[in-house]
């Protein structure tokens, strides 16, 4: 079974920026879609992003598009997101999850099968 593991939270200053990466062991993200979700403190946990590998197409939801890219590298087994312009409200945990390719990046929350422990990211001057 694949086990996911995401890197890269800490605590910066609004405008800062950061990079998250999610490694995968006991498999590669081929085939899978890959999520990026968040759950800032006292509100529901939202998928903010995500790839499908057979096809390489991404979906950022609205509050981070254009600030978040993600990105794969198959070299290093991992995804990455790149994290610009960050302000308070992306205080949360970020969790990396994968899906079945054929659901796509309409992909629901439910349909994701692996999921990462999380990694705390605080946005605070």
């Amino acid at each position: 079974q694949l086990q996911l593991m995401e890197s890269g939270g800490g605590l910066v200053q609004p405008g800062g920026s950061l990079r998250l990466s999610c490694t995968a062991s006991g498999g590669t993200f081929n085939y899978w879609v890959i999520g990026w979700f968040r759950q800032a403190p006292g509100k529901e946990r939202e998928r903010i992003s995500c790839f499908n590998s057979t096809d390489g197409s991404i979906y950022y939801e609205e509050s981070v598009k254009g600030r978040f890219t993600m990105s794969r590298d198959a070299a290093e087994n991992t995804v990455n997101l790149q994290m610009l312009s960050l302000e308070p409200e992306d205080t949360g945990i970020y969790y990396c999850a994968t899906a079945p390719w054929w659901v796509g990046i309409e992909s629901k929350e439910n349909d994701y099968l692996y999921w990462g422990q999380g990694t705390q990211v605080t946005v605070s001057s």
